[in-house]
């Protein structure tokens, strides 16, 4: 299994609990982006992919051309987090804004704060589905200033040092302790200046598909892997698996 960042430490856990129960079950696990692990699906050297993206019609005609057939579940659901230092003066703050400061068209925290800072963006490489994500949903192109992160722990230890500093991460991987919450804030969200805010950490704002950057989780399975990974994925479905999910600050879906 390789692939996305957002989901692997969720996965390299649902996989130590499953081999408790099945010790012949072995699975090897790495992040990497979403990018990277629809690429290992291609070149045979994954099963499964885990991407916080559906494919891209690119990607989907190179399977097509390969004769590569992929069967796709939809595990969890996850929202992107925007965090800040925990000095930042700022608790919420509207898509136009978040969109002027991630482009580099906003470029001092002056200019919506009473802080006098030039503004840090943590960000993914191109490779990052949460990368990908974040520009479409915002209809930007980042800043080429925007620091690019491995990940989500590089990315909140870069804004937890840094008091001028603005990062993304899987609300899964900060929403989960508030005990870790001290060095950072997690901004709630508006659409406008005047709509309500919302935070990507609060289960009703998900389960009402309130939060602007929510969205589903994806494994996509090489057909021919089915078989010995369904054990798998059956696991993730239990209430055992879900329980999980859920510990991880994640969202089960629940088909309707």
């Amino acid at each position: 299994m390789k692939g996305s960042d957002t989901e692997v430490n969720l996965a390299v856990n649902l996989a130590e609990k499953y081999t408790e129960i099945n010790p012949k079950f072995s699975i090897a696990i790495s992040g990497g982006g979403s990018g990277l692990g629809i690429t290992s699906l291609l070149n045979g050297q994954a099963d499964i992919a885990n991407s916080s993206r559906p494919l891209s019609d690119e990607e989907k005609q190179q399977f097509k051309d390969m004769n590569i057939e992929l069967k796709t579940v939809v595990f969890a659901e996850d929202a992107t987090a925007f965090i800040v230092h925990k000095d930042l003066p700022l608790t919420e703050i509207d898509l136009p804004t978040l969109g002027k400061i991630l482009s580099g068209e906003i470029t001092n925290w002056s200019e919506i704060t009473d802080s006098n800072l030039p503004i840090n963006i943590y960000g993914r490489q191109s490779s990052s589905g949460t990368h990908s994500f974040v520009k479409k949903k915002l209809k930007i192109e980042f800043s080429n200033a925007a620091k690019e992160m491995t990940g989500n722990a590089q990315i909140l230890e870069g804004v937890k040092a840094d008091k001028s500093g603005i990062g993304y991460v899987g609300a899964g991987y900060v929403g989960h302790d508030p005990a870790v919450n001290t060095a950072f804030k997690i901004l709630k969200i508006k659409e406008t200046k005047t709509s309500e805010a919302y935070s990507p950490i609060d289960p009703n704002t998900i389960n009402n598909s309130l939060y602007f950057f929510q969205r589903p989780l994806y494994q996509f399975v090489l057909a021919d892997s089915w078989e010995k990974v369904k054990p798998f994925i059956d696991f993730e479905k239990s209430a055992k698996g879900k329980k999980m999910i859920e510990e991880h600050g994640y969202y089960v879906i629940e088909k309707k």
